[in-house]
């Protein structure tokens, strides 16, 4: 099933630059699959715990410098 979308004369020039043989479907999806945000989950266990626990004390210790300042 195809629809019918209108976009400016600008974003038609810009598609039609990097179109290179693909249709203009092709490259919506593949502009559109780079776009998307990858979940935090991804990141999940990517550092060991001697790196957490290290990040983490320095996490608290600028929070305390940080409130020190306010007072």
């Amino acid at each position: 099933m195809t629809k019918i979308i209108s976009i400016s004369d600008e974003a038609y020039g810009e598609l039609k630059k990097i179109k290179n043989g693909m249709s203009f479907s092709e490259i919506v999806l593949t502009l559109t699959k780079e776009k998307k945000k990858d979940s935090i989950m991804k990141f999940a266990g990517a550092w060991d715990n001697k790196e957490a626990l290290k990040i983490k004390k320095e996490i608290i210790e600028e929070r305390k410098a940080s409130s020190r300042r306010i007072e």
